[in-house]
Parts: C-alpha cells; sequence; structure tokens
C-alpha cells in the first residue's frame, strides 16, 4: 500500500450488523472532507453474518485508502488495532449502526484544529430522519442521548462514549491507549478518564450525526446488561470513574422526571413522559449485567493490573 497523507483515521470496529452496516458505510463515503486526506480501518468482530461482505462491497465505490483487520478478543482490543495502525493526526469513531450527516468529519477536524487542549470532540446526536418509522423505545433512546448532548462546550460527563467522537492522536497514545484488557464494555470511559486526567479537555461539538436504535425492549435489555456486565471490569479497575449516586434507582428516576421538560421542548411528544420508566428499565438491565459479571470467574490467570500495565503503545 502506498504511503499515507491522511490526517483523518475513520475507525470502525464492528461486528454482526449486516442490518445497518450498509447505511453506515455510505455516510462515510459521502462525507465532503478530501478523501485523499482520509484512511478507514475497519476492524471485524468475526462477524457471522454477511457484516464483512457488505462492507466489501461499499468499499469498492470509494478511492478512499482502506486496512481490514480481525479480531476476536474483544472490543478494547478491536479499538487498538486502529490506534496502532492509524497514520492520521485525529480518529473519527463510527459504529456500524452510525450514519454521519455529509460535513460531520469536516467540522470535527476544523473544531479540534482550533482547540489544541482538546483531546476527544463527541459529535451532537440528532432523531433519525425524518420520514423513517421509530418505536417506543426507539424513540426514547434516543430522546436520552439528544438530551446528553444539548449543550456545545466543555464537558464533566464520564460518559461520552467513542460514536461520534472524534479522538486526538498524541492525546490517546499518550495515556498509552485503550485497556484491552476489560473486555464487553467501558473501554471508552476508561480512556475518556485517563486522557482527562493527563490534562487534555473534553467536548461536545457542533457536528451532528445519527444512529440507528434498538426496536424491542428485548434487545435494549439485552444491550445495557452486556454494558453492566462489561462494566464490572472497570469498576474493578477504577470505580471513581462510575458516578454511583445517579445509580440509586431514587435520584435516577428524580433526575429522569426533570428532564421531561427539556425533553418535550425538544421533541413536542407525550412519549417522554415514559423517560423515568425507560431509564430505570436500562438501569436494572445493567446491575444485573454487573451481577452476572461478578460472579462470573476470569479465564486469564493473569491479574487486571497485570494485564494493564503491558498493554501500552509503542509508537
Amino acid at each position: 500500500m502506498r504511503g499515507s497523507n491522511a490526517k483523518v483515521t475513520v475507525g470502525i470496529c464492528v461486528k454482526n450488523s449486516e442490518l445497518t452496516i450498509s447505511e453506515a458505510m455510505q455516510s462515510v463515503i459521502n462525507q465532503d472532507f478530501p478523501h485523499e486526506s482520509m484512511e478507514l480501518i475497519v476492524v471485524d468482530g468475526c462477524s457471522q453474518d454477511n457484516t464483512l461482505r457488505i462492507i466489501r462491497e461499499c468499499l469498492k465505490k470509494t478511492d478512499m485508502r482502506t486496512k481490514i483487520f480481525h479480531e476476536n478478543e474483544g472490543l478494547a482490543h478491536a479499538r487498538q488495532i486502529v490506534v496502532n495502525n492509524a497514520n492520521g493526526e485525529y480518529i473519527v469513531w463510527v459504529d456500524g449502526d452510525m450514519i454521519l450527516t455529509k460535513d460531520f468529519i469536516g467540522k470535527q477536524v476544523e473544531f479540534m484544529e482550533q482547540n489544541p487542549n482538546v483531546g476527544i470532540a463527541k459529535g451532537k446526536y440528532a432523531s433519525i430522519k425524518e420520514g423513517s418509522r421509530e418505536n417506543v423505545v426507539a424513540t426514547l433512546e434516543n430522546v436520552e442521548f439528544l438530551l446528553n448532548t444539548m449543550f456545545e462546550g466543555e464537558t464533566n460527563s464520564k460518559v461520552l462514549g467513542t460514536s461520534g467522537c472524534i479522538y486526538r492522536i498524541s492525546a490517546i497514545r499518550e495515556i498509552g491507549g485503550f485497556d484491552s484488557c476489560i473486555k464487553g464494555v467501558g473501554e471508552d470511559m476508561d480512556a475518556e478518564n485517563r486522557i482527562r486526567e493527563a490534562g487534555w479537555s473534553l467536548h461536545v461539538a457542533h457536528a451532528i450525526f445519527y444512529e440507528m436504535r434498538r426496536q424491542s425492549w428485548k434487545s435494549l435489555w439485552n444491550e445495557y446488561f452486556w454494558h453492566g456486565s462489561g462494566g464490572r471490569q472497570l469498576f474493578k479497575k477504577n470505580w471513581q470513574v462510575f458516578e454511583l449516586y445517579k445509580m440509586l434507582p431514587p435520584i435516577a428516576i428524580m433526575a429522569e422526571f426533570l428532564r421531561i421538560p427539556s425533553a418535550y421542548r425538544l421533541t413536542r411528544r407525550k412519549v417522554v413522559l415514559l423517560l423515568p420508566f425507560h431509564y430505570a428499565f436500562k438501569r436494572i438491565a445493567w446491575f444485573f449485567g454487573f451481577v452476572r459479571g461478578a460472579s462470573e470467574k476470569s479465564s486469564s490467570k493473569r491479574t487486571f493490573t497485570q494485564c494493564f500495565n503491558i498493554n501500552v503503545f509503542v509508537g
């Protein structure tokens, strides 16, 4: 492969996303940011469906430099593969169920260029494209994330997540990259916390993206159960990244009630009255996942601390 002069690396870590990956890929290909200044790194988690075939078909339609890797060790490991192989100054993280607006990458890069102290900038969620049909579950989940990125500027949020984020390469490499010992989820919270501790600021910037949400209560339960199970490992490593008081049922439900007026102003939909129930449902799923994660014995003989210490990026 010829040498790269990429300013931006688009990192897509994906697994079994055949229903949504085509739109996600197309939104990357359609970016108005110069393709000669972009590269795409796809890490497939050994998908068992048509995800990889769809990705390869999409890539036939672009002149963007691409690399495809395969892994089966977890999301943190997949993200570290992107970090290790990126030639860009920035990484824009795109999930398999995301849709970027055409100017998303351009706006994110412009923001980072103008703010050299920022390590991570999160884009802003928007409701899925007009005319699409959403059920109650997807609508409530969308509203929740809309509220989380309402305000632009520096943020103290400990749960930005990677989706729709742009990372400064120097910031993520400075802190040793993602911790591959975190299985499941939580690698993003851990990285955000360490980047902030290293002196970088985290922001919400004005670049819009969409996510295709879960369509059933069962799938939502499974997602947050998985989050809770992965959260156990992160809690063991550094419990301070969690705002535990916000997870207490009375406080969490009251906080959601207080968000209803803002949610209604944003959407003008009465379904937002269900936000407290929706949030409680997710927290319960997370709690059961957390308990399940605590009861499972690690298959690795190394301790968590030992594992973390060897996971250091070598430039």
